[in-house]
């Protein structure tokens, strides 16, 4: 089915938010806190399938773009992210076929308790991330990297938000990466993820080219800002904006359940 231009009005506000979560999701993830509401809200006409289609296309290119400058710039710590890869590819396909059985906002309640603990802890360790100092032997490295992409990558393909911000403290926390080398690594890992929902979306004819190539092109912008600021700035400038954006993440799961509450 031919698609039809989305009307000028509609498109540009898409665009800015395309162009504001492409920065954030190059620092931090967390591009779909921003960019998956304002599909939703300027375009209720579209299934929301679609919508999540539409979203990830457009939101891959720029997470792809951040990550090679992220590779060009950043010493990658490959013993720790290839499996965290396989293993996010594998448990994100298994997460996406779960939802069909199990409704997602069960997890809301727990997901909520775990961004807190992610909030606070960051908070009271102000030394957290600061400085690159790897914990793990590469036998270590290996088998947490499987845990920890199996964990993140199943709830990825099962619910989805957040899901750069855990990685992102996963590498922190885990593996005692500074938060410039977490972000290089969860980009990766992202990338490997998406790849696999946009084969889901595509193949079911639920990506609105139209609206995702345009988004695309601004929110590749967006990563080219932000990412080039994370490496000029460095851990202390994705620290801020990682605690900024669990923040904001906190919010919108509250703001969720609320009505059930």
């Amino acid at each position: 089915m031919p698609e039809t231009p989305l009307p000028t009005p509609e498109l540009l506000p898409l665009l800015a938010f395309a162009l504001l979560a492409g920065f954030v999701d190059s620092v931090v993830g967390g591009g779909g806190l921003i960019q998956v509401p304002a599909l939703f809200v300027l375009l209720p006409q579209v299934p929301a399938a679609t919508l999540l289609g539409t979203n990830k296309f457009a939101g891959i290119w720029g997470t792809t773009f951040a990550t090679v400058q992220y590779m060009r710039h950043v010493q990658m710590e490959w013993r720790a992210t290839l499996p965290t890869c396989a293993a996010a590819l594998a448990f994100g396909y298994v997460g996406a076929q779960t939802v069909a059985s199990l409704d997602p906002a069960l997890l809301r309640p727990m997901i909520l308790a775990m961004l807190v603990a992610v909030l606070a802890y960051t908070i009271w360790k102000k030394d957290l991330g600061k400085l690159h100092a790897p914990r793990l032997n590469p036998g270590q490295q290996f088998w947490v990297g499987l845990a920890t992409g199996g964990a993140i990558g199943f709830y990825d393909g099962f619910f989805g938000p957040g899901t750069g911000s855990f990685l992102i403290f996963a590498f922190v926390g885990l593996f005692g990466f500074s938060f410039l080398a977490a972000s290089a690594s969860a980009k990766i890992v992202n990338v490997t993820t998406n790849l696999a929902a946009i084969g889901y979306f595509a193949l079911n004819s639920h990506v609105l080219y139209a609206v995702a190539l345009p988004m695309a092109v601004f929110n590749i912008a967006g990563a080219a800002i932000g990412s080039r600021l994370a490496i000029k700035k460095g851990s202390g400038f994705v620290r801020a904006l990682f605690l900024a954006v669990v923040g904001a993440l906190i919010v919108r799961y509250a703001w969720d359940l609320e009505p059930v509450m």
